[in-house]
């Protein structure tokens, strides 16, 4: 298995590619493990928690934890880890992540499968329902919750943001 860290982040000029750590419904997070070139074990979930979309990473990106940057693509499809999507993304959820050590950015894109025919019209993920919204906020709360990590969040922002936030961190 090629190193998926190091492929390109851009599939062309207004589509970034992502790649599926955990698929939608899964009950533990994976992840992708360059040295290795598999996929680990990252965590498992709370009971009864599970993924509510397609989680995984930017390529060929640095966030400030130095892990590649967070992506969840919303969309129905079911997919697998290792799957590349071409995606257009949508915003970005600003959030400052403490642990005992430190306090760093650790912020999630937003998008959608540029092949997705129900998701297709969802252009900006501040037009999410705010019950959505909410939800998303919890999930990613409850994740870390077995964890010593505190999340804050700074706030949602639409396309524009998400890709300088990604032109950004390309590496």
């Amino acid at each position: 298995m090629p190193n998926l860290t190091k492929l390109p982040t851009w599939a062309d000029k207004t589509h970034i590619n992502a790649v599926v750590e955990t698929p939608r419904g899964s009950h533990c997070k994976l992840e992708f493990d360059p040295k290795h070139r598999a996929f680990t074990l990252a965590k498992p979930l709370l009971a009864g928690l599970t993924y509510p979309y397609d989680w995984g990473f930017v390529p060929s990106t640095q966030a400030e934890d130095g892990d590649p940057l967070d992506i969840l693509v919303i969309h129905d499809a079911g997919t697998y880890p290792g799957l590349i999507l071409r995606c257009k993304p949508i915003g970005v959820l600003e959030v400052v992540q403490t642990t005992k050590r430190r306090k760093e950015r650790n912020d999630r894109i937003f998008a959608v499968p540029d092949r997705s025919p129900f998701e297709g019209d969802l252009q900006d993920v501040r037009h999410l329902p705010a019950r959505a919204v909410e939800e998303l906020e919890k999930f990613f709360e409850a994740t870390d919750a077995l964890e010593d990590k505190k999340l804050e969040f700074l706030g949602w922002r639409g396309p524009a943001h998400a890709i300088k936030t990604i032109k950004r961190l390309s590496r």
